[in-house]
């Protein structure tokens, strides 16, 4: 999750440092934190908290986000 790109991430237990809205207010980056493998889906899934501001990173943005990568790709055949 380091690479992905509009996220931060913040786990680092020792220090008591998580996501958390104070801090992800403000910033287009999305917090993410406390990763940990799902005990149902075992090996094929995660638990993990998200902070974000809805109000700068809501539906809208992504949506161009998503449409910028879009046009990055290959034409589709």
């Amino acid at each position: 999750m380091k690479a992905a790109p509009g996220v931060k991430l913040v786990d680092n237990p020792a220090e008591k440092e998580y996501p958390m809205p104070i801090q992800a207010s403000e910033v287009y980056d999305v917090e993410v934190g406390r990763i940990r493998q799902n005990l149902i889906f075992g090996k094929k899934g995660l638990d993990f908290f998200v902070c974000g501001d809805q109000l700068l990173r809501g539906a809208a943005l992504n949506a161009v986000l998503i449409a910028e990568a879009c046009f990055k790709l290959p034409p589709f055949n």
